[in-house]
């Protein structure tokens, strides 16, 4: 007699997918603070969809876009995190309506597509195996002539690791509105936004495992002098800098002062992102006549080949937030000038850190694949995700803040057991305009499922 067929796993509901979107765009500590959930359950919402993405991978019924335009909408989410810009669920559902308007009879946006969509194309940002899995197919050919570049440019160069430096900003935003608020304090700090920046961190590792100063652009008034550390420049202009001033900058008070320190070394490298920095004609010139090689990185490539993008960047995120989080209560009436010090001092601990960790450091290169491996290869793409996974949590391990990730005091680990499962209803007609189809209103949503 044939066994009967064990019961399918049924889709969450309405409101969880929306929540596990969240999680996947930002984080699921973000999620949980959001929502009002406990990560830990959130956590295991992902885990459900993963396991329901893979056991039935295929799409549910109805009209959705095609492998080549889910590539693209791909590309423009790894494109659009490389400049820090938002995506979340009204961009990425705009998006995707646009892309999917060519289709006859309009595309289907629902929150069971966009959960698939981003766990099809590996997009969650807290995926610790990022140079594992395989980019859109276009950027994946561009990412890999851009190594192979580098990599023969550095032999025919004969650079030395010392010269060869991995550069890259991280823009904080500081939203007056939510300082000043009673609620969400913590969510005050931003790295993602639209707006100009309160201030750009321009972090720069070399291959041989050296860290060098962190170059501090910050608008508005400079902090009251006090003894900045050795691991940190700032520059204070009211109106802050363009991008090929704040280059400029770099080159001037970085890279030189590094060159001198080595004696006048003439070549060099910098590994560079091809959005933050708008390498001008202006900024090629100094860096060349700072004896530096720019090797930008194609578009939507960083998660793969920038060595910065593979724990670090990541890593002092997360120690940033901690450390907002955990003096934001108190911050609200401080002006910028003095949270802007108690951010160099949080960065000069990171730093210091991080000045401890040359050999995380250069495993980065390595896995990152700007320099080959000890065998002449750049390492299988399975076994560059096991390093960087360790090397995550190395890091994170160093800079305290690898139990932050478990458990949230806001939140009690009281988990409900699982809920009857729901069949999601699509929410959308394809020829949906933007304001229609974003979402419900959170009390819609907390009526359907709590």
């Amino acid at each position: 007699q044939q066994e009967p067929e064990p019961p399918r796993k049924e889709q969450l509901s309405v409101r969880k997918l929306r929540v596990v979107l969240f999680a996947l765009c930002s984080s699921p500590e973000q999620a949980a603070r959001h929502f009002r959930s406990p990560p830990r359950r959130i956590r295991r919402w992902l885990r459900r969809c993963q396991a329901l993405q893979d056991e039935r991978p295929e799409l549910p019924e109805g009209k959705y876009l095609s492998l080549e335009a889910e590539e693209k909408l791909a590309e423009w989410v790894l494109t659009q995190r490389e400049q820090q810009l938002p995506v979340n669920e009204e961009t990425l559902f705009q998006k995707a309506t646009k892309i999917g308007r060519a289709l006859e009879g309009g595309f289907q946006i629902s929150y069971e597509w966009a959960v698939r969509f981003m766990l099809r194309h590996h997009l969650s940002t807290h995926t610790r195996r990022g140079v594992a899995h395989p980019l859109p197919k276009e950027i994946q050919g561009n990412a890999g002539a851009f190594i192979e570049f580098v990599q023969r440019q550095i032999h025919a160069q004969e650079l030395p690791p010392a010269m060869i430096a991995a550069v890259d900003e991280i823009s904080l935003f500081l939203d007056a509105e939510v300082l000043g608020s009673d609620e969400r304090k913590e969510s005050a700090l931003q790295t993602v936004g639209n707006g100009e920046p309160w201030c750009e961190l321009v972090l720069t590792l070399l291959a041989d495992g050296g860290v060098l100063p962190a170059l501090v652009i910050s608008r508005g008034r400079p902090p009251c002098p006090t003894a900045l550390p050795k691991s940190i420049l700032l520059e204070s202009k009211e109106s802050g800098c363009g991008d090929d001033e704040i280059m400029e900058l770099w080159a001037a008070r970085v890279w030189r002062k590094h060159t001198e320190c080595r004696g006048g070394a003439s070549k060099g490298m910098l590994v560079l992102d091809c959005h933050r920095t708008h390498l001008s004609e202006e900024v090629l010139a100094v860096l060349s006549a700072a004896g530096a090689l720019p090797a930008v990185i194609p578009a939507g490539c960083s998660s793969r080949t920038q060595p910065l993008d593979v724990c670090v960047k990541r890593s002092l995120k997360n120690f940033l937030h901690k450390k907002w989080r955990e003096r934001a209560r108190d911050r609200a009436d401080s002006d910028s000038s003095a949270l802007l010090q108690l951010l160099l001092g949080w960065l000069g601990e990171a730093l210091e850190v991080l000045g401890n960790c040359p050999e995380l450091i250069r495993k980065s290169f390595l896995v990152a694949s700007v320099l080959p491996g000890p065998a002449g290869d750049s390492g299988s793409p399975r076994r560059n995700g096991d390093e960087q996974e360790e090397l995550i949590a190395a890091m994170e391990e160093r800079l305290k803040i690898a139990k932050t990730r478990e458990s949230s005091p806001e939140f009690p680990e009281n988990d409900d057991p699982e809920a009857d499962p729901e069949i999601l209803h699509r929410l959308f007609e394809g020829e949906s305009e933007a304001e229609s189809f974003y979402g419900f209103e959170e009390a819609d949503l907390e009526l359907m499922e709590i």
